[in-house]
């Protein structure tokens, strides 16, 4: 018997199909206070902040990005370079804390052929590993298996900040 798996919210990100509202997404999290979890928000700094990526590369891949807008590395002010890499440091204790990971993936895509999904909102991003996390379905089935829904890691994660 032929085993499947079935992950049908990956076809809003495979057709283009997200909702967009036309603004930058980093943005308007950062400005809706008070709808960090709609937003998946998990910690606000003064200059920067802590969010989970909507289409993660792994459970519990989080992005940390400054507050002003802002596309290229070297547009970063020292202080929000300064406190965007304190928010890495806690993200990673939380993850350490509530998900044990074995590894970390931590870095910035700068332009589309270098992989930025977004291209005029810097922000680094932070992916937890497992030892066996990869296997062959990114490869051959052009697929990712999340092993938890996001809205409950975002609860997972919440704890540990």
């Amino acid at each position: 018997m032929t085993e499947r798996m079935w992950a049908p919210w990956r076809m809003q990100y495979v057709t283009g199909g997200v909702k967009k509202s036309g603004g930058c997404f980093f943005c308007e999290a950062f400005k809706d206070a008070g709808n960090e979890r709609e937003h998946l928000l998990l910690k606000r700094g003064e200059l920067a902040f802590i969010m989970m990526n909507r289409f993660p590369y792994n459970v519990g891949h989080l992005m940390i990005a400054p507050a002003r807008h802002i596309g290229n590395f070297e547009e970063v002010r020292p202080d929000e370079a300064a406190e965007m890499w304190q928010l890495v440091a806690a993200a990673k204790m939380a993850m350490q804390k509530t998900m044990r990971p074995d590894g970390f993936n931590i870095g910035i895509n700068q332009g589309k052929c270098a992989g930025a999904g977004v291209l005029d909102h810097l922000h680094i991003h932070l992916v937890p590993r497992w030892n066996g996390d990869t296997n062959f379905m990114p490869v051959f089935g052009e697929c990712r298996v999340m092993s938890q829904w996001l809205e409950d890691n975002y609860d997972q994660l919440k704890t540990g900040f």
